[in-house]
């Protein structure tokens, strides 16, 4: 798949080099032609020197049949604006935002833009966002009976409240990320765009409850 990166600082380079280790193709675009030394000599993809909200610019670097995009350079603004350019205008699905004022998260996530602060921001947890890896272990008990995972869901369980959820799947939510926090559920907690789930389930059905959630919520609950 193609995957366009606008900035080509630490998290950038990164995103890209993992990116293009795992056979996709990337794009990635910064203002600054230097900034590109830190992709190192090895790496393949293409390389555009522009404005990543211009349209021209988002085109060169092969927007038109970019699987997702990623906008982590070191302004907000720009950063949202090419996300929204991104998934508006050239109809990426695909899109993540990285943002320095948490204070307004909300307000890009109103816009339909998963947005991830840069306190708790790690490439690896923006890469689980933009490649469809399914359900990633974090942690399993001694017995290997348990599993604590990180599972996708698909976009029509949003607005699930998650005692439903548990009850849909036999699992239990541990918590959730929202905006770059970790909340505890509680009675009343619904599912949000963009939130990422973290689940406790049987080791033996954690294939069953990733295809569950890789699905339609659904209809008759």
């Amino acid at each position: 798949m193609h995957y366009v990166i606008m900035g080509c600082g630490r998290v950038g380079s990164t995103l890209a080099m993992s990116l293009e280790a795992q056979g996709h193709s990337v794009a990635v675009i910064d203002q600054n032609e230097a900034a590109f030394r830190r992709l190192g000599a090895a790496f393949k993809g293409r390389r555009v020197t522009g404005v990543g909200f211009d349209r021209d610019t988002l085109r060169a670097a092969g927007i038109d049949r970019a699987y997702a995009f990623a906008a982590v350079s070191s302004g907000d603004n720009s950063n949202i604006l090419s996300a929204r350019v991104a998934r508006e205008t050239f109809d990426v699905e695909h899109v993540v935002a990285r943002i320095y004022d948490p204070g307004r998260a909300e307000i890009y996530q109103r816009l339909g833009i998963p947005t991830v602060a840069t306190v708790k921001w790690t490439a690896d947890q923006v890469m689980r966002r933009l490649v469809p890896a399914g359900a990633v272990p974090v942690h399993t008990d001694a017995s290997g009976a348990v599993t604590l995972a990180e599972i996708p869901t698909d976009p029509s369980w949003v607005g699930t409240p998650l005692v439903k959820l548990e009850a849909i799947t036999g699992a239990r939510v541990a918590y959730l990320t929202r905006l770059g926090e970790g909340m505890l559920p509680v009675k009343n907690t619904v599912l949000q765009d963009g939130d990422l789930l973290q689940m406790l389930v049987r080791t033996d059905r954690l294939a069953a409850l990733e295809q569950l959630l890789a699905g339609q919520r659904p209809t008759e609950v």
